[in-house]
């Protein structure tokens, strides 16, 4: 099981934004330069966070951006469902219809890891880090 490199550059921009000062405006290219990627690469990201809610943005010389409202209820699941989307990792082929056992088990172990996910919250993981900005 592999996640995007989007997916990555996901959750350090929210752990990023969340140890930083949740309220303050942070540019797309002091984000970019943390993660040594291209800022145009970024804003695509960021743009899916903006669309799933968790972030927003604001334009200008002094634009950027920050977390919204209850950003401490954010999960790894979040950020991985806005970047990934919620298809299931594992999809029989063979037509066995939905008493497939391996299909049951690997829905059951899908099931398990985002029951996981779900709980681990981006706040608390900022609350273990220092961030110089």
């Amino acid at each position: 099981m592999k996640f995007s490199k989007a997916t990555n550059y996901a959750l350090h921009t929210i752990l990023f934004l969340a140890a930083a000062t949740p309220n303050k405006l942070i540019g797309v290219q002091q984000l970019a330069e943390r993660q040594e990627v291209s800022p145009t690469y970024l804003s695509k990201i960021l743009t899916k966070l903006v669309k799933a809610g968790m972030i927003e943005s604001t334009s200008g010389a002094n634009g950027g951006y920050r977390l919204k409202r209850n950003w401490e209820d954010i999960s790894f699941l979040d950020i991985i469902h806005a970047i990934e989307g919620t298809a299931s990792l594992f999809e029989c082929e063979l037509h066995h219809g939905p008493d497939c056992l391996i299909q049951k088990v690997m829905v059951s172990a899908e099931e398990q890891m985002e029951d996981y996910l779900r709980n681990q919250k981006m706040s608390e993981l900022a609350k273990k880090i220092t961030v110089v900005l």
